[in-house]
């Protein structure tokens, strides 16, 4: 299904149209599965739904009594739950604010709760996500990327030789990353907007570039494409890929 010429082999532009393939198909799915959660979760059917709410579905669905878990919100009384869950609630709830568009709210409608559930569908987290990339790399709080702030990220204690080999590794790549693929105008400088356009799991430069990724750790042979043997002894690799999972891969990344 992915090679799509025949001729025994995976190319990058193969496995770039299929992992865009992948990418939406998946988002087709998560828009119908998300009018399901929705309905689950929004029992009295008004269209919207309350953090509160929301909290005692997913506090019912880890095991706990959901009458108990209601009253107990209703009445403010202290919930008894595992630091775990706690966490995962926090961090829930960190979603929830994000998804809630302007006027807040609290309230979340069904496109509202989509982005919640599946913020790789929102242009309102994507912009959000880039506001935090922006904030933690830019130095000189111009709302913009140069090379040299987009390339010092911490990559860890050089403490060897094969340390300093990765970083350096790592770099070359940031700064191809930088110049070929996220700079869309080449004037040296990343705005937002480009920034944003990169990260929007629909662009295919992105798919792009996770082929040839796919590619350079199977490709034994070193001829850029990947025969069926390859894609075997390195099996374990491609079924955790975009290739097999898209869902779960750009979960991960959100």
């Amino acid at each position: 299904r992915v090679d799509i010429n025949n001729d025994k082999k995976i190319g990058a532009k193969e496995m770039q149209r299929w992992i865009m393939e992948k990418t939406d198909e998946h988002f087709q799915e998560a828009v119908e599965e998300n009018k399901m959660h929705f309905r689950a979760v929004d029992p009295d059917g008004d269209g919207h739904v309350s953090w509160d709410e929301y909290k005692v579905k997913f506090l019912a669905s880890k095991g706990f009594n959901e009458k108990e878990i209601a009253e107990k919100i209703k009445n403010n009384e202290e919930l008894k739950i595992d630091e775990e869950t706690q966490e995962v609630l926090d961090n829930l709830k960190d979603r929830w604010y994000q998804a809630d568009n302007p006027p807040p709210d609290l309230l979340l409608n069904e496109e509202e709760f989509l982005s919640f559930l599946h913020p790789e569908h929102s242009r309102g987290m994507l912009k959000f996500m880039v506001k935090e990339i922006i904030r933690d790399l830019d130095q000189d709080g111009d709302k913009k990327l140069t090379l040299s702030e987009f390339i010092s990220l911490p990559v860890g204690t050089v403490e060897n030789q094969q340390a300093q080999d990765i970083d350096d590794d790592w770099v070359k790549d940031r700064r191809k990353e930088f110049e070929e693929v996220i700079d869309a105008n080449h004037d040296g400088i990343v705005t937002m907007e480009e920034l944003e356009e990169y990260m929007d799991p629909m662009n295919e430069y992105n798919a792009l570039n996770e082929a040839k990724q796919m590619i350079a750790v199977a490709d034994e042979n070193q001829n850029h494409h990947l025969e069926l043997e390859e894609i075997l002894k390195y099996s374990e690799y491609f079924t955790g890929s975009k290739l097999m999972d898209y869902a779960r891969n750009v979960h991960e990344e959100f």
